[in-house]
């Protein structure tokens, strides 16, 4: 009984020595979508809903949580320049931004002629 008491204590005075890490939760980015160019496509009408990725964002770090292989990621700022471009490749589920951009940008996924787009804070 001595033995079970010792290590109780030993542990409860050891704990506050743990290594404690706080982790923020995700950011969900809330999506929009437009056609990029009217123009493409006109004949091949594609009749399957759209479905909206559904992305979130930590740091500098995008986490994607419906598949977007293949698909371009770009960043524009505020001047509608685009800053940061790649391509997503695939069985990717997250991208890390470069760390040397700072500021409010809008995001965009491409694919085809369509632009899912949010704004995010770096």
């Amino acid at each position: 009984m001595k033995k079970k008491t010792f290590l109780i204590l030993l542990m409860m005075a050891l704990l506050p020595l743990s290594n404690v890490r706080v982790m923020a939760d995700p950011i969900g980015v809330q999506l929009q979508v437009r056609i990029t160019d009217p123009e493409d496509d006109q004949d091949n009408k594609n009749r399957n809903p759209i479905i909206i990725p559904e992305i979130c964002i930590e740091d500098y770090t995008v986490y994607f949580d419906t598949p977007c292989d293949g698909y371009t990621l770009r960043l524009v700022d505020e001047d509608n320049i685009v800053v940061y471009s790649t391509v997503i490749p695939a069985n990717t589920t997250e991208v890390v931004l470069p760390a040397y951009l700072s500021g409010t940008f809008e995001l965009q996924l491409i694919q085809g002629n369509l632009c899912f787009y949010g704004e995010i804070d770096l």
